[in-house]
């Protein structure tokens, strides 16, 4: 009996799939997060009888056939990299970006990471930095002395200094993606490239099809809690109806042993 098998398979495919959006709740507030949703797969089929066989000689034929399922499998748990709501924060060196794009930080290994996190500060040499004091690329350093900052949504940084006059302390670039779901998630926000997201496309902001920038805004997660409880009992009810099914092909192998 096959059923107890199958079942199982539905069973691990459920409690992935409560993991992923357990996942997605618990950064509800995490600035830039993009949700994620497992994405699934039937199993191979066993052919009991194919369809299209000949059944005489006369070129009579199966129409249907008989097709056994052996489950279901996880295939992707596929990131969803729809625009997050944007909210005023009021820090100067809080960004965010409107539309396609995503900020290149320079990590202590010489590698690249991508993030929609825009909190950035001021490290102790002036460099814009992340939280955790990775330098955002291309590299611009604000002088002690400087007030006003502004930064426009072309990603241009200016500042007023001493003397009152406007300077120009760097330009921001933005990374865009042929296939940004096919990004890595790290940790800590950021993403890396991979074969399947392709090499980043460096841009200025709000050329082409690169995004604006947004001085003193940050991007929510894009999590919606009404999708999430609802994806959620939907996985619980799944998850219950296949535990049913075990219990059920328990209860006929039990059948089945016990009679005389």
């Amino acid at each position: 009996m096959k059923a107890l098998y199958i079942a199982a398979t539905g069973m691990k495919a459920q409690e992935l799939n409560v993991e992923v959006i357990s996942n997605n709740v618990a950064n509800m507030r995490t600035t830039g997060y993009k949700r994620q949703r497992a994405d699934f797969q039937d199993l191979l089929y066993e052919n009991k009888r194919r369809m299209g066989t000949e059944t005489s000689d006369t070129g009579t034929m199966v129409p249907n056939g008989v097709q056994l399922g052996s489950g279901v499998r996880t295939v992707a748990t596929t990131r969803i990299m729809t625009q997050g709501t944007v909210a005023q924060s009021g820090k100067s060196l809080d960004l965010a970006v409107r539309g396609e794009g995503f900020f290149q930080i320079n990590m202590p290994d010489g590698t690249n990471a991508y993030t929609r996190d825009g909190s950035f500060a001021r490290s102790q040499t002036g460099q814009i930095v992340t939280a955790d004091g990775y330098t955002l690329s291309p590299g611009i350093t604000i002088p002690q002395d400087v007030k006003d900052l502004t930064i426009n949504k072309q990603g241009l940084v200016q500042a007023i200094d001493t003397a009152g006059q406007t300077v120009t302390l760097g330009q921001i670039q933005i990374a865009s993606f042929i296939n940004k779901a096919g990004l890595q998630a790290v940790g800590d926000n950021l993403f890396t490239a991979t074969a399947a997201s392709g090499e980043a496309q460096l841009g200025n902001p709000g050329q082409q099809s690169y995004g604006s920038i947004l001085q003193g805004y940050l991007e929510a997660a894009n999590v919606d809690a009404v999708t999430e409880l609802s994806d959620l009992i939907s996985a619980q009810r799944a998850y219950e109806m296949n535990s049913k099914i075990v219990k059920a092909a328990d209860e006929m192998y039990s059948t089945t042993t016990n009679m005389r």
